[in-house]
């Protein structure tokens, strides 16, 4: 390479975000970071700044602004701090960025991601909601600008590394039959169901296998993580809801499968650690260390399957229905979720209610075709007050 690669991430105090700083760090000869963001932990947002050294910084508002452009300056740094979604975009789609990791956490990371990709950027993508929400507009804007969309969720990265190098002449035209699309069942996956109405949120964010934030965390623990998953694979690949099956695997080592009609199945096994996908995205096509630790076979010892109780998650029930939907209901679906994880993590409701504010969002407001970002905005604002709605009905 004649130059280290400029890398903005969104997202940055996430655990996506840090683990993608720990992989750049151990190759300082490939990537340099351009830019961070951040939206709540700024202290921590401050410390990578002053570690990094970026070129940009994004913060929320102007307070946070003035706070963190005045404790670098001190620190002698020329870091320029922007804020909002207009500073979020812009270092997305800077003409000097290689590449963007794209982990801003839910509906928020839409736009900055879209930015990117109409940009022409190398798309690390782990905000799956922008895809659920916005799929036919966002592949249409990868096709036309030409951007390399990379998935960093360890499932579809996992998909993307069995599929064949031409999957987007059509699974069925490259002989795939299926995609297996792996989960590890979360917390609650033996939790007997009458105990469901009295789970903790500290109780649904304690994954058994994977470090994640709260939010995701609590899709995980709901299964919804794998509905949205789900929806995102059908973008990605260019498949039917029918053609994705989800697979309970406890050990979380096969990441996901490929079924081909020659009966070969092709599965991607690792630790269970994000710097895998996220160092194979970096350094696509090629390979480089992530600091993963190879994977003991004989520790593992075994690999469980188990289809998913649908009773047990509904809200993967939610998501399908949706997928085969189409439309604005991936987006109503997504933040319907986002306001009842939000209202679960307040302890304004039971986890089991999660999945009832969803299926009464759902169920109110009739899907419309996407026709353009307004409509999709629209949707999701609309199912957000929904929400809203249902929890003052029912005094939350």
């Amino acid at each position: 390479m004649s130059r280290p690669q400029q890398i903005t991430v969104l997202g940055a105090t996430g655990s996506i975000g840090l683990s993608t700083l720990d992989v750049i760090s151990r190759h300082p000869e490939r990537y340099r970071v351009f830019a961070l963001s951040g939206f709540t932990r700024l202290a921590e947002l401050e410390a990578l700044c002053l570690l990094y050294r970026p070129r940009y910084a994004v913060v929320p508002d102007a307070e946070a602004v003035r706070h963190l452009q005045g404790g670098l300056q001190a620190a002698g740094l020329t870091t320029r701090v922007l804020v909002g979604e207009a500073g979020l975009c812009e270092v997305a789609a800077h003409p000097e960025v290689d590449a963007v990791m794209a982990a801003i956490v839910g509906a928020a990371g839409l736009k900055p991601t879209l930015a990117a990709v109409e940009a022409g950027k190398k798309v690390l993508l782990a905000n799956k909601e922008a895809l659920v929400m916005s799929g036919a507009l966002f592949m249409q804007a990868v096709r036309k600008s030409g951007a390399v969309l990379l998935p960093i969720d360890s499932e579809h990265n996992a998909i993307f590394q069995c599929l064949p190098t031409d999957y987007a002449r059509g699974l069925g035209a490259v002989g795939v039959r299926r995609i297996l699309l792996t989960a590890s069942g979360g917390p609650f996956r033996e939790t007997p169901l009458a105990e469901l109405e009295q789970v903790s949120p500290e109780q649904a964010c304690a994954h058994p296998n994977w470090s994640m934030g709260r939010k995701i965390s609590v899709d995980s623990a709901s299964m919804m993580n794998k509905g949205l998953e789900l929806i995102e694979a059908c973008w990605l690949f260019d498949a039917k809801p029918a053609q994705v099956e989800v697979v309970i695997h406890p050990q979380s080592v096969i990441h996901s499968l490929v079924d081909y009609v020659d009966g070969s199945v092709l599965a991607q096994l690792g630790n269970p650690d994000m710097r895998t996908p996220i160092s194979h995205a970096l350094a696509w096509p090629e390979r480089i260390d992530s600091g993963v630790a190879p994977l003991d076979l004989f520790s593992v010892a075994r690999l469980d399957f188990l289809p998913p109780d649908e009773l047990r998650f509904p809200c993967l029930r939610l998501a399908r229905q949706a997928a085969e939907c189409g439309g604005t209901a991936p987006a109503m679906l997504n933040a319907a979720n986002e306001v009842a994880v939000a209202a679960f993590l307040g302890r304004r409701i039971r986890f089991p209610e999660i999945a009832s504010i969803i299926d009464a969002v759902l169920n109110f407001e009739p899907a419309v075709a996407v026709e353009s970002l307004d409509v999709v905005l629209a949707a999701d604002s609309r199912a957000r007050a929904l929400a809203e709605q249902w929890l003052n009905r029912h005094g939350r």
